[in-house]
């Protein structure tokens, strides 16, 4: 070898060992090096302050010493992680909520830059359209604002099971059925998520109250939870993946979601796969570590003490540092994808006129009518209207709490009537406005931790007498009754008052109908509600009801639609009605127990009771409990009317003996006059063998295209072994027991058009699973006394 080409391999090596050592040598970033790595390369300390965020900052209130005190890049909103430069990681953002961004507060910068959000209609009106295609539109439009605004993670959808109707924050969530529930939840997380934002699905389980909340034990039997409060959860998330999970505030049998290895490690992430990472919520759980054993990645919004005590924890052995390490991984997977992470720039200016559109469209395909005499609807556009009812002129765009939205502006119904075209009673409009403006200069609003602790009530209803109604009566051709009710975080409802009408409405409801009813017009029922109510008072007085939940910022518009006839109604109901409230299977329960005298000081320095609510009614929720215990409601699950009629083919099974997979066909056709779109049910009757079950359980359903009069789609619905079974508390199984199955397609849980059968020969084992989240005592269910 020549000198020459001696030297030119030595330099090579060097060059190859200064490369290798200063690759050594350097620091990991995130994205550019294998997470490991990235792990591997923190103090003990940057793991902490990882996987506990990054602190709380609310006006005017302080929390104590935060884990970080970096600037945070969008003000005002719930919550960001802690950043760590050295090692290429981001703080992220989190906003709630779940019909739209909620910011704690807006300057009037922010308002004056117009960083306003979009008020999408709530959890359950979007449910009542059963369009899963409308609701992912919804997501998609949600997730852009949700980027555009800076924002990585909202904090919605919230997809808790309606219990009980006082729950004050139904209104975020979609049914008291859990197939309706995670279909409609995986729908807008598919939607959201298509915009390259996560979703977080909460709150992960069993949290169907704001009663003592952060204290309330919930003992619940094992099918209970796996068939309906787990079950809305696991479907959502296998169809869809959200980026996050929130686990809850109460306790399941003796323990802390967030701290319950059993639920967020064995159930979430073995049993259903789940790929993303949980978080609590806010200054959810009590211990650290524990939150940390359980698998609970993140938690917020992040205290020092935290921060300390997993360090502490780590060093004395009592947190292995390899589960540190598992947690931290699970958040910089979902990290990699995030807006922040890959520097997207966002522009703070969504197209807000185009989302409106998209929030109307969606209000009026989801609005249900519950009842139409004489053809009271639609109105004939040479109208006058006259409207009773405070909320008639401030529309109830949503619910309180995490759940509101900063939003532009609000449509009343009769801003929605004018801009249709109708003539409106000036003078009842004058007098609604001036004693609502003279309420809200009275009764202000406090700020946020306040109106959480103490909500300001809604003025009470404003009355007319008898001769004034009188006057309206001769003058207006229709008269519109609107009822208004609004709930939200940290407070349940109350039956007198609120389920119930208050003195004032039940007296303004008979003056007005007795007195446009004596010169023979009609009277239309508005129901702006966040839960339900009580609708006996007025179900048979009315001529029309309907029922727009809590729509949205364009709710007075998507409202008139209906009224008018430009949109035909086709939402139904995914929550029952009930006669009276005590009807109810959970009413003796509900909110439970407290015990007082073992209280303490909580979040914010609140007072936390510990309480228990024990589910007496197992798997008997909603129409199967109705249904099965022959109790008639007020108006049933899965109810609700056209101006339109369809007729519906008898289904046809593509077998009659089950071997796998079941395939049901029914044809749908417009026999009306108007164009207008079905929504189909599929209902699935189980032979009772060792377990007892519902009369029958939603295994399907569809929404038709728009359907012109004389048209026909045909749907076809897929049974699956999972849709026959259920859950075997004896061998932690699902199980589909041998005998006849019922296929009955409805177009509500009572009206049932057509049935079929097939047999199953014998007993399948569908699914074995862990036993885990065990009461602590029996519990003595409530059990149907006859077989169906």
């Amino acid at each position: 070898m020549s000198s020459y080409r001696f030297h030119q391999v030595l330099l090579c090596v060097a060059v190859f060992i200064w490369f290798t050592a200063q690759a050594q040598n350097r620091t990991p970033q995130l994205g550019k090096d294998p997470i490991p790595d990235v792990i591997k390369a923190m103090t003990l300390e940057e793991k902490a302050k990882l996987v506990v965020g990054k602190g709380l900052s609310l006006p005017g209130l302080s929390l104590g010493a935060q884990p970080d005190n970096t600037p945070d890049k969008i003000e005002g909103i719930s919550g960001h992680t802690v950043p760590n430069p050295r090692l290429g990681i981001p703080s992220l953002n989190l906003a709630d909520g779940p019909a739209g961004i909620h910011r704690f507060m807006m300057t009037a910068k922010d308002s004056a830059d117009n960083l306003f959000s979009t008020a999408w209609p709530v959890g359950t009106l979007l449910a009542s359209s059963w369009d899963t295609s409308l609701v992912k539109k919804v997501g998609a439009a949600f997730g852009n604002e949700i980027k555009e605004y800076g924002i990585d993670f909202i904090l919605g959808p919230g997809v808790n099971i309606h219990r009980n109707p006082l729950g004050g924050r139904n209104f975020e969530y979609y049914s008291e059925d859990p197939l309706v529930s995670g279909k409609m939840a995986a729908a807008i997380i598919n939607g959201i998520q298509s915009q390259g934002v996560g979703a977080t699905i909460k709150h992960f389980a069993a949290n169907n109250q704001e009663t003592n909340r952060n204290s309330v034990n919930t003992i619940a039997s094992e099918r209970g939870l796996r068939e309906i409060y787990l079950k809305n959860f696991e479907i959502a998330i296998k169809n869809s993946q959200p980026w996050a999970v929130m686990s809850s505030y109460n306790l399941i049998n003796g323990t802390y979601t967030s701290e319950s290895r059993d639920l967020i490690t064995t159930i979430l992430k073995d049993e259903w796969g789940y790929k993303g990472f949980v978080m609590t919520d806010w200054f959810g759980g009590k211990d650290a570590v524990a939150q940390m054993k359980a698998g609970n990645n993140l938690l917020m919004p992040g205290t020092s003490a935290q921060v300390k005590e997993i360090i502490d924890a780590v060093k004395n052995g009592k947190l292995s540092e390899s589960v540190l390490d598992e947690n931290i991984a699970g958040i910089l997977k979902v990290m990699l994808r995030t807006p922040t992470f890959n520097g997207y720039k966002f522009s703070n200016h969504p197209d807000l006129k185009q989302h409106a559109q998209v929030s109307r469209e969606a209000a009026a395909e989801s609005i249900v009518l519950l009842k139409d005499n004489g053809n009271a609807l639609p109105i004939k556009n040479s109208a006058s209207v006259a409207v009773f009812g405070n909320h008639g002129y401030d529309l109830i765009a949503g619910g309180t709490g995490s759940g509101d939205v900063n939003k532009a502006y609000s449509v009343s119904l009769v801003e929605g009537l004018t801009n249709a075209g109708y003539k409106t009673d000036k003078d009842v409009q004058q007098a609604y406005e001036f004693y609502l403006k003279d309420y809200a200069a009275k009764h202000p609003k406090k700020n946020l931790l306040m109106e959480l602790m103490n909500p300001t009530p809604m003025a009470p209803e404003y009355t007319f007498d008898k001769h004034s109604v009188d006057q309206r009566a001769a003058a207006a051709d229709v008269a519109i009754f609107y009822i208004g009710r609004n709930a939200g975080e940290g407070n349940d409802r109350k039956v007198a008052g609120d389920y119930e009408l208050t003195t004032q409405e039940k007296e303004m409801l008979t003056t007005v109908t007795d007195a446009f009813h004596a010169k023979h017009k009609p009277v239309i029922v508005v129901l702006n509600i966040g839960g339900v109510i009580d609708v006996m008072p007025f179900r048979d007085k009315a001529d029309a009801i309907l029922l727009a939940w809590q729509p949205g910022e364009e709710g007075g518009n998507a409202i008139a639609d209906i009224l008018s006839g430009k949109v035909n109604p086709s939402g139904k109901l995914a929550t029952t009605f009930p006669a009276s409230y005590n009807d109810e299977s959970s009413a003796k329960s509900f909110p439970g127990k407290e015990f007082p005298d073992k209280a303490t000081t909580g979040m914010f320095g609140m007072k936390q009771v510990p309480a228990e609510v024990t589910y007496e009614e197992g798997i008997y929720v909603g129409y199967r409990y109705f249904n099965s215990f022959s109790v008639k409601p007020a108006y049933e699950f899965g109810y609700g009317l056209s101006y339109t009629g369809f007729s519906y083919s008898p289904v046809r099974l593509n077998t009659s003996s089950f071997d796998g997979k079941l395939t049901a066909t029914v044809t749908i056709t417009n026999k009306g006059k108007v164009a207008g779109k079905e929504v189909v049910q599929l209902y699935l009757s189980a032979p009772q063998g060792k377990l007892d079950k519902p009369s029958e359980e939603l295994k399907g359903f569809a929404k038709t295209a728009l359907l012109q009069p004389g048209k026909s789609e045909t749907l076809t619905f897929s049974l699956k072994p999972e849709d026959l079974a259920s859950f075997d508390t004896n061998t932690s199984s699902w199980i589909a027991e041998a005998g006849k199955y019922n296929v009955s397609i409805g177009a509500s849980s009572l009206d049932i058009k057509s049935t079929a059968s097939f047999d199953l020969s014998k007993e399948l084992v569908v699914e074995k699973v862990h036993k885990v989240l065990t009461p602590q005592s029996a519990i003595d269910e409530l059990k149907p006394k006859k077989a169906f």
